[in-house]
């Protein structure tokens, strides 16, 4: 994970974790110090910088993105006092899929254990029902629901007994160019790319309380250029994923009507609360002075400006993603985070056109990281640790689906099993299939 910055006799550098936010506004290197044999990590460093060459989620300028990500890598690097080799990195981008898919297998005609090749070849069941169009892959394939001989809401089918296993499975498809251009920036920018995470999962993983999780609820991260929309149910996600609109597009709309630059447009905007009565103590227009110029707006005209988009944005495109995921009832309500969500009074103006409780989330370990860079807008940064933590308990948690960008591989990469072995990656390679039917019958006979 990284390279020793001492060359000091008898100085161990620790163990640590690295996760890499690739946002609109800004590029966040978060990076964690495993806590022993706990299997715990504690973040200590996070490094960031403007992001430049990203727009709307996707990488649009190669040059400027990994100046960014150095800018990122070098404020991190600085913090913590090692030099960083490798990290996990969250991204995102308008065109993700996000497919549900049923497979089933027999274990015998007596009921039997489950073992670990059982849960591979249900998993390899589910994915042959999903349809992959050219030029894109599977990014992740994450187990939703297992049952054993019809019993649902079975949440880990190893070492139970049943004649039959049958799961539901989550599959999110990505454009194959736009993991490619991912990693091509990491990799110019000096890190190896030791997994990918799409940014709803991060952020949803890095705010929802396990009460939250399991119980059901809806994260969105508000970021600059998209929305990520993760919907939790039971602990796992029943849908993900990502609206081409975020703050940027507030911003510019506010620039657009009142005639500023985006600069102070953005400034304006932050002074606006949504939820205020117009009536009760607010001033009723915002004068400020810029290049020598004084301006006069009406403070309910600005207010209304903000309202209609941030109302388009929740009663339209956010509600149809949660809708998607098919859930009746979310107890845990609306979870928002992100730069966005600290819009002055956001949580009680959705509350009101939603119809649905919501609060707004900190990183849930914000108690843990620097004091100045521990706001809503670094919950997926610190969500990249809890996946990567995540991944390493339960190996089909969050099977990150191995990617070679080089020539000559596979053109329809991402089916395979990625980490669990099969499909490729690091990991040695299972026996072939006829050796892998044949071990089968070795356990049923």
């Amino acid at each position: 994970m990284f390279r020793k910055t001492s060359s000091s006799s008898g100085y161990s550098d620790p163990e640590v974790l690295v996760g890499l936010d690739l946002g609109t506004s800004k590029v966040t290197v978060v990076v964690a110090e495993r806590e022993g044999s706990s299997g715990e990590a504690q973040i200590i460093g996070i490094g960031q910088a403007p992001s430049n060459g990203i727009r709307k989620g996707l990488i649009v300028n190669i040059d400027q993105t990994v100046k960014s990500l150095r800018q990122a890598i070098e404020d991190a690097e600085n913090m913590v006092g090692l030099d960083l080799a490798e990290a996990t990195v969250a991204f995102s981008g308008g065109d993700v899929q996000s497919v549900r898919t049923q497979g089933m297998i027999a274990l015998g005609r007596a009921p039997r254990t489950v073992m670990q090749f059982d849960i591979e070849r249900v998993i390899e069941s589910a994915q042959a029902n999903v349809s992959v169009p050219s030029g894109k892959m599977i990014l992740h394939t994450i187990p939703v629901e297992y049952s054993l001989d019809g019993n649902s809401g079975i949440d880990d089918p190893l070492g139970m007994t049943a004649t039959r296993l049958d799961m539901e499975l989550e599959s999110v498809i990505v454009p194959v160019a736009m993991v490619q251009n991912v990693r091509n920036c990491v990799e110019r920018a000096g890190l190896d790319v030791s997994g990918l995470v799409i940014k709803p999962l991060a952020s949803a993983l890095g705010a929802l309380t396990p009460e939250e999780s399991v119980g059901g609820a809806a994260v969105v991260d508000i970021g600059g250029g998209t929305c990520g929309v993760a919907v939790f149910v039971e602990g796992r996600p029943k849908h993900l994923a990502v609206v081409s609109v975020g703050g940027d597009h507030i911003t510019n709309d506010v620039a657009t009507v009142l005639k500023l630059p985006i600069n102070k447009a953005e400034e304006i905007k932050k002074e606006v609360d949504l939820f205020i009565d117009l009536n009760s103590g607010q001033p009723e227009n915002i004068e400020f002075d810029h290049m020598g110029r004084n301006y006069s707006y009406s403070m309910a005209d600005l207010t209304d400006i903000v309202q209609c988009r941030v109302e388009e944005l929740f009663s339209v495109l956010i509600k149809s993603e949660i809708t998607a995921a098919g859930v009746s009832m979310l107890p845990g309500g609306l979870v928002i985070t992100g730069g966005g969500s600290k819009s002055i009074g956001i949580d009680h103006y959705l509350t009101r056109i939603i119809n649905m409780p919501v609060r707004v989330a900190l990183p849930l370990d914000s108690g843990r990281m620097p004091p100045t860079r521990n706001g809503a807008e670094y919950t997926c940064a610190a969500g990249i640790i809890r996946y990567v933590l995540e991944q390493e308990r339960d190996q089909f948690r969050f099977i990150d689906n191995s990617f070679d960008p080089s020539p000559g591989h596979d053109d329809n990469p991402g089916n395979g099993l990625g980490k669990t072995g099969r499909g490729g990656g690091k990991n040695p390679q299972k026996a072939p299939f006829f050796q892998s039917i044949i071990d089968l019958f070795k356990e049923l006979f």
